[in-house]
Parts: structure tokens; sequence; C-alpha cells
């Protein structure tokens, strides 16, 4: 008699189901919260496109071909780019469309933003969590960024729009804007205040950066959120990876991070030469 190898005692792949609509106690928390119906709606239809098959095949491929650093072009020119798998980008894109990031600080998203935010997020996460670090991070950003009123203007647009647009290019040029942070050193690790990289005041109101990230995450974002420090302590900075002149801001990438685990995303060590900022709030 021939051999069977059938498989048995293990679940089927969980495939069909809704992560929003089946999840009774998250329904039943934001209606009890009161969200209005258009966000429940768009809730169900993303917890719909999470427990499809193609989906379910983003997340696999954006973590079987993790990002891959590209330090310099094939002429010799330093050019500190990560390329990414196209799934990558279907799950951004996906993230970006729903507001998972910067979109209820835009004051037009309804009469929960906050909450409606957090609860996508949450269904989303279940699929896949990597690219979700530059869509948390954006949301956390934006409101730092608001104590620079002058640069929350040049911003802010670009920040809350549901429009995903890859790519290195001057801000004010993109229909999209995504914000990381770079915060942690060798030295310090969890405790910033060790910090060494250092910001020095040029006569135009800049700042100029000097020093090393050894955690620098989703490098390929448009702002970043930067600890240095000035003469005053520990300061918070914003760092454009494209200045408003085209110019491309120093932001060497020396490695991207081997990871155990949210290897989708590209988590990187940076050098500061030289890199322009603006402080964010009070030194």
């Amino acid at each position: 008699m021939a051999a069977t190898h059938e498989v048995f005692n293990v679940p089927a792949p969980w495939l069909g189901a809704n992560l929003f609509s089946a999840d009774r106690d998250l329904t039943g928390l934001v209606q009890r919260a009161g969200l209005a119906a258009e966000d429940f709606e768009r809730l169900a239809l993303l917890g719909e496109l999470a427990g499809t098959p193609a989906a379910q095949d983003w997340a696999r491929l954006a973590n079987s071909y993790p990002p891959v650093l590209r330090s310099h072009d094939r002429y010799g020119h330093r050019i500190d780019e990560v390329d990414y798998h196209p799934a990558w980008h279907e799950l951004m894109t996906v993230a970006v469309a729903n507001g998972l990031h910067a979109t209820p600080w835009s004051g037009t998203a309804g009469e929960h933003p906050h909450l409606a935010r957090a609860a996508g997020f949450y269904v989303w996460s279940q699929l896949e969590q990597g690219h979700l670090c530059p869509i948390s991070m954006t949301y956390s950003v934006l409101p730092a960024l608001r104590h620079n009123p002058e640069l929350s203007a040049d911003y802010e647009a670009g920040l809350v729009s549901t429009v995903y647009d890859f790519g290195l290019r001057p801000p004010a040029s993109k229909s999209g804007l995504l914000a990381g942070m770079a915060m942690t050193e060798k030295q310090g690790g969890s405790d910033v205040r060790a910090n060494t990289t250092r910001a020095t005041p040029n006569a135009d109101g800049t700042y100029s950066l000097i020093g090393h990230k050894w955690f620098c995450s989703a490098p390929m974002c448009d702002l970043f959120l930067v600890l240095a420090q000035t003469e005053h302590g520990l300061s918070c900075f914003a760092v454009p990876r494209v200045l408003p002149d085209g110019a491309h801001n120093p932001f060497a990438l020396q490695r991207l991070k081997d990871k155990l685990g949210n290897r989708s995303n590209a988590s990187s060590e940076v050098e500061f030469a030289g890199t322009v900022c603006w402080l964010v709030g009070d030194a």
C-alpha cells in the first residue's frame, strides 16, 4: 500500500476572514465609543483586505526579501538609498490611504479620528508589522513638529496626505510625506542624555549636525526628528533627507541592521557630517 502523507491536526489557512468585522471585542468597543458609520465601513473594508490571500502574500514577500542598501550609484556617487520589494510599497500604500499615519491631525478626519486610526492600525498590524514603523513615527512626529510653526507649515500638508509617494525628492514636489526618527547612539542606548551628536548653530538660523546614530529607522522617509546636544543640553531637531532647494542633505547610511524581527523595515546606522537641521521647540 502506498504511503499517504495527509496533513491533519493543523489549522487550515486563515483566508477570507474579515479582521475587523470578526473581532467582536473591537467592533463593540468602537460602537460604544460612537465611531461614525463611514469610519466603521472603512475599517470593515480594511479588515476584509487584511484577510485576503493577496495581502497575506505582500506580508510574506516583504519579509522574505528584506530591504537592500545602495550607498553608491554605479558611477560611484554617494546616494544613500534603500531598495524595497514591491510588496512593501503595497503595504505602505494601503496604510497611508487609510490614514493610519498622520491624517488624524488634519482636523478633517471625523469626530473620533484618533480612535479610528488606532482601530485601523490594530487591524492592519495583524497582517505585517515592519512597515508600520514609519507609519507610527509619522503619527507621533507631526504634533512635535508643531512646536516649530514655520516647519509645520512647510511639511504638515504632505504628512497628513493619504498619498504614498516614495522616493527622495524635494518635499514641496511630493504628493505625500513620511517621517522617521534617529535618537539612539552606541554610548547611550535608551539613555539619550548620553548622546554625543552635536548641533552647531549657523548664521541663517539652521544648525549643522556632526555625529553618528546607532539606530535610524526607515531611512527613506522625508523628514526625521533627531536628538543632538547643544550648549543648552539635549535638544530636538528636524532633519530633511532632501533640502528645500533640492540638494541632498548629508545622511550617510553606514549599514542596515540585521534583525530577528521587524525585518521588512530598513533600520540603519547613519553618519551626520554637516547635516542641515532646524530646532524643534526650545533648546
